[in-house]
């Protein structure tokens, strides 16, 4: 059973769209890879979906109010 997909229908994630991502990535944001104690990835996650944020937006905040924070030091 063969279905016909209607025009303009989502037809997955095309090369151009990987290459877009990847260029958009390259010019505007950088990567850190983070470490943590087993099970404490899924105390983050929790709380951060607690406060309706991502966890890359939580971290991201974390990390801003406390470079904040340290200033006054």
């Amino acid at each position: 059973m063969s279905e016909k997909k209607k025009p303009g229908a989502y037809s997955g994630y095309t090369q151009a769209r990987k290459t877009a991502n990847a260029k958009y990535e390259a010019e505007t944001v950088e990567r850190i890879s983070l470490v943590v104690p087993k099970g404490h990835k899924a105390d983050i996650k929790a709380h951060a979906e607690q406060r309706g944020e991502s966890v890359n937006g939580f971290i991201n905040r974390a990390i801003d109010e406390a470079m904040e924070r340290d200033k006054g030091e």
